[in-house]
């Protein structure tokens, strides 16, 4: 990246300097980099780094690179800068309008939570599990569930740092801890800046607590975005009432679910913490990207810069270990969601004439991907839509004609009970054997042929042969 001489001391000495020499921070940390040139102007020698090669010919804003980069060097406790994190998330809210919820809002919503709850009783025995209620704002959504976001993205941060230093070459290696613990603090800080984009973003598109389908708020906790859910109702052809209850009938039922199996948090919690884990950094491609994007950055344009440290560097191909925890976690949101969507379609019969048009409404916004999908492939690759939604609803409601909603609801009694794949394959049959008639042989056939045409009594004792012929 730097023009000197072939025989002159600067190749050594950049060698020696840039022990990320090979690997995809090469460009960052080596003398001909912006974290290279941080110390002097430019790289051994004291030549200027050429970064208008590294920028497409174009000459980038040095004091706009070095303090972007800056910034992600600060240190920090933990795998993830989290308060980089939560203040850009804020800082995201803030870029459009985010009124505090109205008295008149919160009794509404507190209103419809306690309705909803009401009905739900009719259509499941699980108890409700709500414990409080609350009218959020988007910056209150961020406040309200950044704790259970850090013990998400943490878990990637610590293993792309494991795997990165890994891939090091022998060099850097060698240098030991100080080196590790730079690329670990710029890594934490790289995905904090991404988490807080993505957890941003998606602030202004949730309409509950638990509209990802996550557990995202403390247990009993339950909350409803009024500014999102007057977007929301923009054009549904419904009123605004009805489509308040109708979101709080699914964040209440949400709320019994997660609250009334006491293994089901950790399960799906579990299943994101097991993706990250599984990362399996590949330096080639993490290369590829980083000179992608760096040529597609204008450095006249600060914002441009942003997004080269907000935007998917770490888009990569799965891992063995996380295609498992994928599928095992688009099952079990599946079945939340198909749970979830079975008992607020009975819990409306008969009582909300436009819980059809909701449901089916929710049902697409859910199916193109929803507020979770872009937020998670962008932090790491992971796709939270509930593909399977509408099996996994046919599925328990299928469950409960035939055996009634005791028997839907026992099914969350343990994970070994839940359905699989294959069955949400053949939603009609799951547990279809449970009401098949036994098969009879010849004997038990015409025993209760017998007793059919006897008109169904047992024989009595008094009742045996010859017992009149005495």
């Amino acid at each position: 990246m730097t023009d000197k001489p072939a025989d002159g001391p600067g190749e050594g000495d950049d060698e020696q300097q840039n022990p990320f020499k090979g690997t995809p921070f090469e460009h960052l940390f080596g003398a001909g980099g912006a974290m290279g040139g941080m110390g002097g102007m430019g790289g051994a020698g004291g030549q200027m780094p050429d970064l208008s090669a590294m920028f497409g010919g174009k000459m980038p804003d040095l004091n706009q690179i070095m303090s972007q980069i800056q910034s992600l060097m600060q240190p920090y406790d933990g795998p993830v800068n989290w308060d980089l994190a939560v203040d850009t998330a804020r800082k995201t809210v803030a870029q459009q309008p985010d009124p505090s919820p109205s008295q008149r809002q919160k009794d509404a919503v507190a209103d419809a939570l306690g309705l909803a709850d009401h009905w739900l009783d009719t259509a499941t025995e699980l108890p409700s599990a709500i414990t409080s209620t609350g009218a959020w704002s988007r910056a209150e959504w961020v406040v309200g569930t950044q704790e259970v976001w850090r013990g998400l993205v943490e878990p990637v941060a610590a293993q792309s740092a494991q795997s990165l230093s890994g891939a090091l070459p022998e060099e850097a290696q060698a240098m030991g801890g100080p080196l590790l613990g730079m690329l670990g603090t710029f890594m934490g800080s790289m995905l904090a800046t991404q988490a807080g984009s993505g957890i941003g973003t998606l602030a202004s598109e949730v309409l509950s607590v638990s509209d990802v389908g996550l557990p995202l708020a403390p247990a009993g906790r339950a909350a409803l975005l009024p500014a999102n859910i007057e977007s929301f109702a923009e054009g549904l052809d419904v009123g605004y009432d009805d489509v308040l209850l109708y979101l709080a009938l699914r964040e209440a039922a949400h709320q019994r679910l997660y609250g009334s199996v006491p293994w089901l948090r950790e399960h799906v919690l579990g299943a994101v913490k097991d993706y990250g884990r599984g990362i399996d950094i590949n330096t080639e491609a993490i290369q590829a990207r980083i000179e992608e994007q760096m040529r597609g950055v204008d450095p006249s344009n600060p914002e441009s810069v942003q997004q080269l440290l907000e935007g998917g560097l770490f888009d990569l191909p799965r891992s063995p270990l996380q295609v498992a925890a994928l599928e095992r976690l688009e099952i079990v949101l599946a079945l939340v969601e198909g749970w979830v969507d079975e008992v607020v379609g009975q819990a409306t019969e008969g009582r909300m004439p436009a819980a059809a048009k909701l449901q089916e409404a929710v049902r697409r916004r859910r199916a193109a991907g929803g507020p979770a999908e872009e937020t998670f492939a962008a932090l790491v690759g992971l796709e939270l839509r509930p593909r399977r939604l509408r099996d996994a609803s046919t599925l328990w409601g299928s469950l409960r004609t035939r055996q009634g909603a005791e028997a839907r609801d026992g099914v969350w009694t343990h994970p070994d009970l839940l359905p699989t794949s294959a069955d949400l394959d053949d939603p009609l049959g799951f547990r279809d054997e449970a009401n098949a008639p036994e098969a009879l042989s010849d004997e038990d056939f015409d025993a209760e042929l017998a007793k059919l045409l006897g008109g169904g009594s047992e024989e009595r004792p008094d009742e045996q042969p010859g017992a009149d012929d005495e």
